[in-house]
């Protein structure tokens, strides 16, 4: 097997309802187990809660997600962004406009002075993203 590089989110309490959001505007395949599916619900709050989320889609992305269970501190992301690029510009036009649903952009999805369409945006699950869409000079 390869070495994989995987993108793993920490939610306070909605995982299950950021990786939904995510298969929405992704695809893919989304697998899921609980927090009492592994018999670690020490605190019966946490039982339903996600233990581990994986959403695999068929252009071969990888988002994992869970929880944080209430017997530890939960601190939102920040100082990272998830960055998607290519030159499928069609495709990377729908994520964009699928993230955005909700959220907050923070540069509009343009042209930037390398010549790629460029965007930043925040998810409404507090996630930020980066989308360049490769310009005609840089396919």
């Amino acid at each position: 097997m390869a070495v994989l590089l995987n993108p793993y989110l920490n939610f306070k309490d909605n995982a299950r309802e950021a990786l939904e959001f995510y298969q929405s505007v992704f695809g893919g395949e989304l697998n899921t187990s609980t927090f009492s599916e592994y018999g670690q619900n020490d605190s019966p709050a946490d039982a339903d809660k996600l233990m581990h989320g994986q959403l695999t889609t068929e252009a071969g992305q990888t988002i994992m997600a869970a929880d944080t269970p209430s017997t530890m501190t939960y601190t939102p992301a920040a100082g990272i962004s998830l960055s998607l690029s290519g030159d499928d510009d069609a495709t990377l036009r729908r994520y964009w406009d699928g993230l955005i649903a909700g959220g907050t952009v923070v540069q509009p999805l343009e042209v930037a002075p390398w010549g790629d369409a460029f965007g930043m945006l925040v998810d409404r699950f507090g996630i930020s993203w980066l989308v360049n869409i490769a310009g005609p000079d840089n396919q």
